[in-house]
Protein backbone atom coordinates (compact mmCIF):
# COMPACT_ATOMS: atom_id res chain seq x y z
CA UNK A 1 0.00 0.00 0.00
CA UNK A 2 1.30 3.15 -0.78
CA UNK A 3 2.03 5.54 2.72
CA UNK A 4 1.69 8.50 1.04
CA UNK A 5 -2.30 8.33 -0.27
CA UNK A 6 -4.65 8.65 2.26
CA UNK A 7 -7.18 6.67 0.03
CA UNK A 8 -5.25 2.52 -0.61
CA UNK A 9 -5.45 1.77 -4.17
CA UNK A 10 -4.32 -1.24 -6.02
CA UNK A 11 -0.37 -2.17 -6.59
CA UNK A 12 0.27 -4.55 -9.53
CA UNK A 13 -0.94 -5.33 -12.74
CA UNK A 14 -4.70 -6.14 -13.51
CA UNK A 15 -4.17 -9.58 -14.20
CA UNK A 16 -8.15 -10.55 -14.23
CA UNK A 17 -11.19 -9.40 -13.58
CA UNK A 18 -14.59 -11.74 -13.36
CA UNK A 19 -18.29 -11.07 -11.74
CA UNK A 20 -19.01 -13.13 -8.49
CA UNK A 21 -22.48 -15.28 -9.05
CA UNK A 22 -25.26 -16.46 -6.78
CA UNK A 23 -23.51 -19.72 -7.36
CA UNK A 24 -20.09 -18.74 -5.80
CA UNK A 25 -22.05 -18.41 -2.86
CA UNK A 26 -21.99 -19.60 0.58
CA UNK A 27 -25.54 -20.24 3.12
CA UNK A 28 -25.12 -16.37 4.20
CA UNK A 29 -25.22 -15.02 0.30
CA UNK A 30 -21.77 -13.98 0.56
CA UNK A 31 -18.54 -15.17 -1.70
CA UNK A 32 -16.96 -18.55 -0.36
CA UNK A 33 -13.27 -17.61 0.22
CA UNK A 34 -12.17 -21.00 -1.79
CA UNK A 35 -13.90 -18.99 -5.02
CA UNK A 36 -12.06 -15.95 -4.18
CA UNK A 37 -8.57 -18.28 -3.40
CA UNK A 38 -8.85 -19.96 -6.92
CA UNK A 39 -9.82 -16.76 -8.86
CA UNK A 40 -6.39 -15.37 -7.22
CA UNK A 41 -4.70 -18.23 -8.42
CA UNK A 42 -5.52 -18.03 -12.11
CA UNK A 43 -4.81 -14.54 -11.67
CA UNK A 44 -1.49 -15.10 -10.21
CA UNK A 45 -0.91 -18.63 -12.98
CA UNK A 46 -1.41 -15.73 -15.60
CA UNK A 47 1.32 -13.41 -14.47
CA UNK A 48 3.97 -16.48 -13.83
CA UNK A 49 3.46 -18.09 -17.07
CA UNK A 50 4.20 -14.59 -18.90
CA UNK A 51 7.29 -14.22 -16.38
CA UNK A 52 8.17 -18.24 -16.71
CA UNK A 53 7.86 -18.08 -20.52
CA UNK A 54 5.40 -20.96 -20.41
CA UNK A 55 3.90 -23.96 -18.19
CA UNK A 56 3.98 -23.02 -14.48
CA UNK A 57 2.23 -24.47 -11.31
CA UNK A 58 1.51 -23.04 -7.80
CA UNK A 59 3.25 -24.64 -5.02
CA UNK A 60 2.54 -22.24 -2.11
CA UNK A 61 0.29 -19.27 -1.18
CA UNK A 62 1.10 -17.78 1.98
CA UNK A 63 0.11 -14.75 4.59
CA UNK A 64 -3.51 -14.47 3.34
CA UNK A 65 -6.87 -12.85 5.12
CA UNK A 66 -9.94 -11.66 4.16
CA UNK A 67 -10.96 -8.21 5.33
CA UNK A 68 -14.54 -7.67 3.73
CA UNK A 69 -16.92 -10.02 2.50
CA UNK A 70 -17.79 -10.27 -1.15
CA UNK A 71 -21.42 -9.56 -2.65
CA UNK A 72 -22.76 -11.38 -5.50
CA UNK A 73 -22.42 -8.80 -8.69
CA UNK A 74 -19.28 -7.64 -7.35
CA UNK A 75 -16.28 -7.23 -10.07
CA UNK A 76 -14.23 -9.24 -8.42
CA UNK A 77 -10.50 -7.53 -9.83
CA UNK A 78 -7.38 -9.27 -9.01
CA UNK A 79 -3.86 -7.38 -9.66
CA UNK A 80 -0.42 -8.93 -9.47
CA UNK A 81 2.99 -7.55 -8.66
CA UNK A 82 5.74 -9.83 -9.11
CA UNK A 83 8.39 -9.95 -6.15
CA UNK A 84 10.63 -12.30 -6.98
CA UNK A 85 11.75 -14.35 -10.51
CA UNK A 86 14.21 -17.09 -8.90
CA UNK A 87 15.94 -20.07 -11.02
CA UNK A 88 12.38 -22.21 -11.56
CA UNK A 89 9.94 -20.04 -9.02
CA UNK A 90 8.11 -17.02 -9.62
CA UNK A 91 6.61 -15.80 -6.42
CA UNK A 92 3.81 -12.94 -6.35
CA UNK A 93 1.34 -10.58 -4.86
CA UNK A 94 -2.08 -11.22 -5.68
CA UNK A 95 -4.80 -7.86 -4.29
CA UNK A 96 -8.01 -8.69 -5.04
CA UNK A 97 -10.92 -5.50 -5.14
CA UNK A 98 -13.97 -4.46 -5.57
CA UNK A 99 -16.25 -1.63 -5.66
CA UNK A 100 -18.20 -0.90 -2.78
CA UNK A 101 -22.59 -1.29 -3.55
CA UNK A 102 -22.93 2.24 -2.11
CA UNK A 103 -20.78 4.53 -3.57
CA UNK A 104 -18.48 2.74 -5.81
CA UNK A 105 -15.45 3.08 -4.60
CA UNK A 106 -12.58 0.90 -4.64
CA UNK A 107 -12.19 -1.99 -1.40
CA UNK A 108 -9.68 -4.31 -1.02
CA UNK A 109 -11.10 -7.82 -0.32
CA UNK A 110 -7.62 -9.50 0.71
CA UNK A 111 -4.39 -10.52 -0.69
CA UNK A 112 -1.79 -13.29 -0.69
CA UNK A 113 1.67 -14.14 -1.79
CA UNK A 114 1.67 -16.72 -4.38
CA UNK A 115 4.78 -19.02 -5.25
CA UNK A 116 4.75 -20.68 -8.43
CA UNK A 117 7.28 -22.92 -10.47
CA UNK A 118 8.07 -23.42 -13.94
CA UNK A 119 7.56 -26.67 -15.03
CA UNK A 120 8.57 -27.99 -18.44
CA UNK A 121 6.23 -30.72 -20.28
CA UNK A 122 6.40 -33.60 -18.08
CA UNK A 123 5.46 -31.84 -15.09
CA UNK A 124 9.15 -31.40 -14.38
CA UNK A 125 10.70 -28.40 -12.61
CA UNK A 126 12.89 -26.35 -15.51
CA UNK A 127 14.68 -22.86 -15.34
CA UNK A 128 13.41 -19.61 -16.13
CA UNK A 129 15.46 -18.59 -19.28
CA UNK A 130 15.89 -14.76 -18.36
Amino acid sequence: MNDIDSAPMPQGDLALQVVAMPRDTNASGDIYGGWLVSQMDMAGSVTATDVAGGRVATVAIEGMAFLTPVHVGAVVTCYCDVLEVGRSSVRIVVEVWINSKHDGDPIKVTEGEFVFVAIDEKGRTRAISG
